[in-house]
């Protein structure tokens, strides 16, 4: 997997430097496959990104064609969908790991065209969802088809939740409460909160219910994750209203805000249709909420931060995510698969989201490793020698599950030399400036560009105008990206 974890870490080390000294230095010094620019610059795959709306398109058309024909294997499209078809179009087209350029960034971000692919998506969503529910209503399903039905609207808004997930980094509050819409037929709000604030502050640690452990089954990991998601997102809404001298009761809770949709929509159709949908809709929000954590599940396998001389986890770099260009996973995720990008950048938008070489890959798409993540032994197999790998065989650097440990490491995949320097002098990517620069009222984080003005204040976290940053705690993240604490923030000019 090329690059080792001591000269990775120098790498990630200098990128910190320069971003300090220079405002948007978006890690210039990687290895990357660009297109060479060009003026003016044209997305290949500007249509293409229709292709994730038109997933709950096809919901639709699954929904209507069985109420009108009665044939029961379409109740199974979404499935088939799902752990077949992309699939299989995965490996019939193949990968792209070009880049757009860096100087055609700006315009990309700028165009309303792919805020309005994202939006395109939820229609078709509800609409799908509701006719399921109708379908439900009707009666007359048989066993098979109410549980194809249920898989098939689950992996509608399964894929929905992705569409959450974009929208969730906008900084602009439609695209925020669009993402918790969004999130409303899942009945898993909550990830709005969790997602942003507590996965990307925490990712590849220990601390991080949403980093899957080496030797730990998907199976373990489906209420490990969804325990533990909820949990953080319940404490960092309440650490967050207590700022503001507030209960973590207060309708200004965001957790509150994305459930209420919930229980709007499913509260609206249980009173519509009768009692009988409401278990429908319960089941297929668990399993779209389990195919948002088997993704989770795969993108950070035994994937460890390692912690720097400060004893705080080095800042997340490519080394910190499984990765893959498979070309039509990742038009139907919104390029979720250059994950690498997305957690070093998370308010970049997906049609700019890069591919580096850094980046440890995985054997196909992830649509492609649904199916294995269900199974251990075909999992372990595939991926433990790629954990290997990529730690050049000391998994004394992997993020291991305890009860594993010890196994794992009189393992075969276990090879580490004598001698290892990444054990005795740990790197970090984390460089701290004092909490108060002579001079200075302004702040700025040194990843998405947020600035916070002392005479604002930032009230939504809970700083109301005129809060001197020596009152900020040093772990408060970025209210904007959550990958940087106030810590490695640098006086802004």
């Amino acid at each position: 997997m090329a690059t080792s974890v001591t000269l990775l870490n120098d790498k990630v080390t200098r990128r910190v430097v320069l971003a300090a000294q220079k405002s948007e230095a978006q890690e210039s010094d990687m290895t990357t496959t660009t297109i060479p620019a060009t003026t003016p610059w044209v997305d290949p795959k500007r249509l293409l990104w229709l292709f994730s709306p038109f997933i709950p398109v096809l919901g639709v058309m699954i929904v209507g064609l069985y109420a009108w024909t009665g044939w029961a294997p379409l109740t199974w499209g979404g499935p088939f969908l799902v752990y077949f078809l992309i699939p299989l179009l995965d490996r019939l087209i193949g990968t792209d790991e070009t880049n757009p350029p860096e100087s055609a960034v700006a315009h990309l971000e700028a165009d309303r065209y792919y805020r309005y692919v994202v939006y395109a998506y939820i229609p078709s969503q509800f609409i799908t969802t509701i006719g399921g529910a109708w379908l439900v209503a009707q009666g007359g399903l048989s066993g098979w088809e109410y549980a194809g039905l249920v898989l098939s609207v689950g992996a509608v808004n399964g894929l929905a939740i992705n569409t959450g997930h974009e929208l969730s980094h906008k900084r602009d509050t439609l695209g925020r409460w669009m993402a918790k819409l969004t999130l409303a037929p899942t009945a898993y709000g909550h990830f709005y909160t969790e997602h942003v604030r507590g996965h990307h502050k925490n990712v590849a640690t220990p601390e991080d219910p949403a980093s899957s452990k080496m030797g730990e089954t998907f199976w373990a990991f489906l209420p490990r994750t969804m325990i533990g998601s909820l949990l953080s997102a319940v404490a960092i809404e309440k650490e967050r209203l207590g700022r503001m001298g507030k209960s973590q009761w207060s309708w200004a809770n965001d957790n509150f805000q994305a459930w209420a949709l919930t229980v709007l929509f499913f509260g609206v159709l249980t009173l519509w249709l009768g009692w009988v949908v409401l278990p429908f809709l319960l089941l297929q929000a668990f399993y779209a909420a389990s195919l948002l954590e088997v993704i989770n599940y795969i993108e950070h396998y035994g994937l460890l931060r390692q912690k720097g001389p400060d004893g705080r986890f080095v800042r997340c770099s490519p080394e910190h995510s499984w990765n893959s260009n498979h070309i039509v996973t990742n038009l139907v995720l919104y390029q979720l698969q250059r994950h690498s990008d997305h957690h070093a950048h998370p308010t970049r938008s997906f049609q700019a989201l890069r591919h580096f070489e850094d980046s440890p890959q995985l054997p196909s798409g992830y649509a492609s490793m649904l199916i294995p993540a269900y199974i251990p032994w075909l999992w372990f197999r595939q991926m433990d020698p790629r954990v290997s790998a990529h730690y050049k065989g000391d998994l004394g650097l992997a993020n291991i599950l305890p009860g594993k440990r010890e196994k794992l490491l009189a393992s075969q995949h276990h090879r580490v030399a004598a001698a290892n320097p990444a054990h005795d002098a740990p790197v970090s990517a984390n460089t701290a400036v004092p909490a108060r620069a002579v001079g200075h009222a302004h702040f700025r984080c040194p990843d998405c560009g947020y600035v916070y003005k002392e005479e604002s204040g930032c009230p939504h976290e809970g700083f109301p105008a005129g809060t001197r940053w020596e009152k900020i705690p040093d772990n408060w993240p970025c209210p904007d990206c959550a990958v940087r604490e106030k810590v490695d923030f640098v006086p802004a000019v």
